[in-house]
């Protein structure tokens, strides 16, 4: 598979740590084989949601092997390699090519206030030490860059795309209209998914489609068939789902909670992040159940918890 495969619903991959905060390989390739089970366009590895900063090299590498042996080919794969340091991101990056990822993807280099000369270079160094194509991802927690600087990381060879997690929606046209074209564009906001989807973008990639993968099938369809009732009524629902998740202040913890009492092996945080009380769980699936009740969705992981 091609870059221009990885489309449609994209799940940014949890990591799967046991109670001792250890990779869990059996644990992983459970999930994995459960996420593939939905109509996903893809995963997207060891970011944001695979606490990807939280693991050392070998772990992030360990998971790229796995992942990959366990999909088989089934669906790209694309790998975020970022560090701050560009002679680190090299080396995962070479990593996940030699393991037989689709592409990469980085932040730029974040904490020290790089100038735009200095990330560009990373950006062009990077993308250089592999034939893999690399998706930029521009996200508020790494600092973002503006359209004139999308611009200018399009230009450089290998640079295939961009994951846009911002709420300025308008940049999404701007992208297209800076950039080369067959520049991709992926939406990276959960809460905006029917309206980057709207705006053409190639696909969205997110957190919440680690659990409600097929909500968000459903809304890409509804979207693309110009039912713009329906894609608002499931967004909204999808919205609510994704409030209750953050609102816990441990968002990657409550996924792995919901995942859980579904019984999907999905393990829990690693610290600093925190996991929760039995009492904290059980108030935490409550909700996810009464939002579905509340829009008689039929969600698969409700499903499952109910089932049990």
């Amino acid at each position: 598979m091609t870059i221009k495969d990885f489309r449609g619903v994209i799940p940014a991959v949890l990591s799967v740590f046991d109670k001792d905060e250890n990779f869990d390989e059996q644990g992983t390739r459970a999930f994995i084989r459960y996420l593939l089970s939905f109509d996903i366009g893809g995963l997207y590895l060891t970011g944001s949601t695979g606490e990807g900063f939280l693991q050392n090299s070998d772990e992030r590498n360990r998971q790229v092997d796995i992942v990959l042996d366990e999909v088989n080919g089934k669906v790209p794969v694309v790998v975020h390699v970022g560090a701050i340091g560009t002679k680190e991101t090299i080396a995962l990056a070479k990593y996940a090519e030699k393991a037989g990822a689709t592409g990469i993807s980085s932040v730029p280099p974040f904490y020290f206030k790089f100038n735009e000369k200095q990330v560009l270079g990373y950006y062009s160094d990077v993308a250089g030490s592999t034939s893999l194509p690399m998706i930029v991802y521009n996200v508020p927690l790494a600092g973002m860059m503006n359209v004139d600087m999308v611009k200018k990381l399009s230009e450089i060879e290998n640079v295939k795309g961009i994951k846009y997690t911002g709420t300025a929606l308008y940049e999404v046209t701007q992208y297209r209209d800076a950039c080369k074209d067959g520049f991709q564009i992926y939406g990276g906001c959960d809460e905006l998914g029917s309206s980057n989807i709207s705006l053409g973008v190639d696909g969205i990639i997110g957190s919440f489609y680690n659990v409600i993968p097929d909500l968000y099938a459903q809304i890409w369809k509804a979207v693309k068939a110009n039912d713009q009732m329906t894609a608002q009524k499931l967004q909204k629902e999808a919205l609510e789902i994704i409030m209750a998740g953050l609102g816990t202040g441990s968002c990657m913890a409550t996924l792995k909670v919901w995942l859980r009492a579904a019984g999907i092996p999905a393990g829990y945080a690693r610290r600093p992040f925190n996991n929760f009380t039995p009492e904290e769980e059980a108030k935490q699936v409550a909700d996810l159940v009464a939002i579905a009740n509340k829009y008689d969705a039929e969600l698969d992981i409700v499903k499952r918890i109910l089932a049990k």
